[in-house]
């Protein structure tokens, strides 16, 4: 990375980014902000694993370190680098070892502590070895949790480098729910990590990420403030409120590039605010695709998320059957890594609602399915228990799917209840997170929709509403440039 640069250098480090691998909004986080960034003038590198199923895809890629090693412990690691060219000034380093990484799984296997301290030490490591030492290494979730840390002991090459730690969600800070960690053998967070296999996967990566970064946010303003209480503190409420002046919010954005009715390549037809009428075709489109009954006037729910309970699935569970008592279809996308028991419930949907529930789901997530249910349908639904940002819902609102949303974290932040006599807001919001809320939302939302002329304004007012990336980026370039400082402060000491 050039140093005579007059913008800083900044590396993101992360277990996913779209468009090679994917299981939640974080992947799109981490590819949009880069594409901004770069924009802006700044040089940017993504780290990120080179999973078994990116291996298997076409695309051109360069080997820029063929043989480097490291040690955990007492074991000896290899590893390769490719280098993967994602925009101007934005390129992707893809650690490589199929040891780590040669499944096809990002998440769940049986040592996920060992891979992801692997995959930081080896990104470090490869900065080392050719001279990329970023200005800032922008860490995202508990995969990234240990930079900080190294970074700190390691003064020789890193003593200027600023550390940035994201929280996309609190619930995962390591490779077991934490939880579920016997008291004995949890992690204090000091210190240098174990590097014993065995305690390896019981370390609080995310403890560890908030305790030594220079700088902390989550990704809206108002989970900010939430993470700092017992009730969506996940146990760092503490620790958090300790380093608070270090803590920020900064709401996520989406691509209009990408998600854009007008141009997306994956739906049957484009359309825009102003020719809504190719909305409905869409409909009809997805109806014939998914076997419900074609009917433009019946108004379709889409549900686009990880099949969790944090996104809402148990409450869904509870009230789907009063919901089909009236004239609407619902259609749930996701991928197959969901809970057990949550797709089980909506394959049984489908059987029991002929017609009328529909369910798409894929070994990876579906995004060309994402977007036809966008385009498809007139509201979405969001009753996440928690939510830190989202950002289907963004998505959502761009495409004219009105949603039905849960108060809480970024939703709160994003979606503003409807008014029809004023005219004014985006969705239908529930405050309290039980049945009775979600179905009095639900109905609202029913019941607008009836009134097509109104319904019409609200679709074509969502549309144009703005949640670009223009100043979430902005806004990390100020973090960047408090975690440079306080680095340059702290290094002093």
């Amino acid at each position: 990375m050039p140093k005579n640069s007059k913008k800083f250098t900044i590396a993101h480090v992360t277990s996913q980014v779209t468009p090679y691998s994917k299981t939640g909004g974080m992947a799109d986080v981490v590819n949009s902000l880069s594409r901004k960034q770069s924009q802006f003038g700044y040089r940017v590198a993504i780290f990120s694993p080179y999973y078994g199923f990116i291996k298997r895809k076409k695309f051109e890629r360069v080997t820029v370190a063929k043989s480097l090693s490291l040690k955990i412990g007492e074991t000896k690691y290899s590893f390769a680098v490719k280098k993967v060219k994602l925009y101007d000034n934005a390129d992707i380093y893809f650690i490589c070892n199929d040891e780590m990484f040669g499944s096809s799984k990002i998440y769940g296997t049986d040592h996920d502590g060992l891979r992801f301290y692997f995959f930081q030490m080896a990104t470090l490591q490869f900065m080392r070895h050719n001279d990329l030492i970023p200005d800032v290494i922008h860490c995202h979730d508990y995969h990234a949790g240990l930079v900080p840390g190294f970074v700190k002991r390691s003064k020789k090459f890193f003593k200027k480098t600023a550390t940035v730690f994201t929280i996309h969600n609190l619930v995962f800070q390591g490779p077991k729910n934490w939880w579920e960690v016997p008291s004995k053998k949890r992690d204090s967070g000091r210190g240098a990590p174990p590097t014993d296999k065995k305690a390896i996967e019981y370390i609080n990566f995310t403890k560890r990420g908030i305790s030594n970064a220079d700088i902390i946010n989550t990704v809206s303003e108002r989970h900010a403030e939430e993470i700092l209480t017992p009730k969506y503190g996940q146990g760092l409420e503490k620790l958090l409120q300790r380093r608070k002046h270090r803590v920020f919010g900064v709401i996520n954005g989406i691509d209009y590039k990408v998600h854009n009715p007008k141009t997306d390549k994956h739906i049957y037809y484009n359309y825009d605010w102003d020719t809504l009428r190719f909305k409905k075709k869409n409909k009809l489109a997805l109806q014939k695709e998914l076997k419900l009954h074609e009917s433009e006037t019946t108004p379709m729910i889409g549900f686009s998320n990880r099949l969790s309970e944090q996104k809402g699935v148990t409450l869904l569970q509870k009230t789907l059957d009063t919901l089909l008592k009236a004239d609407l279809q619902i259609v749930v996308v996701g991928d197959r890594r969901g809970t057990k028991e949550y797709i089980d419930f909506f394959k049984k949907m489908v059987k029991k609602y002929k017609g009328k529930v529909a369910i798409y789901l894929k070994a990876h997530f579906p995004e060309d399915m994402e977007s036809k249910m966008f385009a498809a349908s007139d509201m979405f639904l969001v009753p996440s228990r928690y939510e830190p940002c989202g950002i289907s819902q963004m998505k959502s609102l761009r495409y004219g799917s009105i949603p039905i949303a849960h108060k809480t974290g970024g939703l709160s932040d994003t979606i503003k209840s409807y008014n029809p006599l004023t005219r004014k807001g985006n969705g239908f919001v529930f405050k309290s997170y039980n049945e009775q809320e979600f179905l009095v939302a639900a109905t609202r939302a029913i019941e607008n929709y009836k009134y097509q002329s109104s319904w019409e304004y609200l679709t074509w007012r969502s549309m144009k509403l703005s949640f670009s990336w223009e100043l979430p980026a902005q806004k990390y370039i100020q973090l960047y440039k408090m975690a440079i400082k306080r680095r340059k402060i702290n290094g002093k000491k």
